[in-house]
């Protein structure tokens, strides 16, 4: 006799039943799903660089196991971890903080949940400019606040104005939610555009900056600046950072943030009840990751240096294909091209595509490219690609993208 319980009597959190699954997720699923059954899907949908984490960082964590670091360590991360992010963020962001200002965690993800957890609540809104990374919405509407999508342009590559911010912050707004460079569009603010964001933010004293500065070591032709490096913002920006994208650790769930002194408080109470400090010997692959930008980049500059050749690659194939525009991305590994004329169209197959997700499903399900639609991140016109793959895939992709767009009617 089943022991299950009614259906009636299973109830969730009306907060966790408002969430959307990960698209980005959910697409990678369907792709491992495909491949389990034989199909040759390439998979452009993950934001995970394809390189193996650099000798000197896995080398750190087998010492830490050899030598018996295996104890939990205290909630903020251990100090030697902490003085290390202090050194670097002063060395490379211009930012002043001390030791017990550091939060780490498992994750930059994981950071900016706690940011948002602990700074809004039921009533307060999140702005967050579109497209965005589809975490940032769902976050926010666990948190009980109300996501707010800020509309960029691909004309302004996908940048906020300040008259645009300055139009969009309400007497309810309580974090700006801050990406660059950009997961899904690749795009990176320059100096004088932060600038003028700063000026605006100045003047609204009761709006909080979620500084999301993971690709921080993706950035190709342009500058990395830290919105918390602007006077009269710097008690109000939570910079969060972390080790998965420039230095290849996706898989060692270490990220941070800093910020004043009672926000990390709060968001390290959080933590202390649901996760604690992240994995002792991935902290110590952290200090070594962090002593490698100091004494020899070379792994990184050659992962910068594919990234780049990727993404003058497809960026090129993609412009050529006629109903496609794509905008030049700076930073990260993603493009964010727009593909609305292909909406309305029919597959041989009879599919009709009449939307972003209907046209990732047919090239992936069809034509076996995986990559994920553009509703997801906030901008229904567009889809995200992720050229952290082998050139080789690479070429192969977008061989099966022309073909399969070419192929509607």
């Amino acid at each position: 006799m089943s022991t299950a319980p009614a259906a009636a009597a299973l109830r969730f959190n009306a907060r966790v039943a408002s969430m959307q699954p990960s698209a980005t997720l959910g697409m990678s699923a369907r792709a491992k799903q495909l491949r389990r059954e034989g199909h040759p899907v390439i998979a452009l949908s993950a934001g995970e660089p394809d390189f193996v984490t650099p000798d000197f960082i896995r080398a750190a964590a087998i010492q830490a196991i050899n030598d018996g670091f295996t104890g939990y360590t205290e909630n903020l991360g251990m100090l030697p971890l902490r003085e290390a992010i202090c050194e670097k963020l002063a060395r490379d962001n211009g930012l002043r903080f001390e030791p017990n200002q550091i939060l780490c965690s498992n994750g930059a993800k994981q950071s900016v949940a706690l940011a948002i957890n602990a700074l809004a609540d039921a009533g307060d809104e999140v702005l967050i400019p579109a497209p965005y990374w589809v975490s940032y919405p769902e976050m926010t509407r666990l948190a009980g606040a109300t996501p707010v999508a800020l509309p960029t342009t691909v004309e302004g590559h996908y940048r906020v104005t300040p008259e645009a911010l300055e139009a969009a912050i309400t007497d309810k707004t309580r974090i700006y939610l801050h990406c660059s460079p950009s997961n899904p569009t690749g795009s990176v603010y320059p100096r004088e555009e932060l600038e003028a964001l700063a000026e605006v933010l100045r003047r609204h004293e009761d709006v909080f900056i979620v500084s999301d500065e993971i690709y921080e070591y993706v950035v190709f032709d342009a500058e990395h600046v830290s919105l918390g490096a602007f006077a009269g913002l710097e008690d109000r920006v939570i910079t969060v950072n972390g080790f998965s994208k420039g230095f290849a650790m996706t898989g060692w769930r270490l990220g941070y943030l800093a910020a004043d002194l009672p926000i990390v408080k709060a968001c390290a109470k959080i933590q202390s009840q649901f996760t604690s400090a992240p994995c002792s010997i991935t902290q110590k692959a952290g200090v070594a990751a962090l002593e490698m930008l100091k004494t020899d980049r070379t792994p990184m500059d050659e992962m910068l240096a594919a990234f780049r050749a990727r993404r003058d690659y497809v960026l090129g194939r993609l412009n050529a294909i006629d109903g496609v525009v794509c905008p030049k991305p700076e930073g990260a590994f993603y493009l964010f091209p727009q593909v609305a004329p292909y909406y309305s169209t029919t597959a041989p197959s009879g599919r009709a595509i009449t939307n972003s997700e209907d046209l990732c499903y047919y090239l992936l399900e069809e034509h076996n490219v995986a990559l994920v639609p553009g509703h997801a991140f906030g901008d229904p016109a567009g889809v995200r690609i992720s050229y952290a793959a082998a050139m080789s895939d690479l070429e192969t992709a977008l061989d099966r993208i022309e073909t399969g767009l070419g192929q509607l009617r």
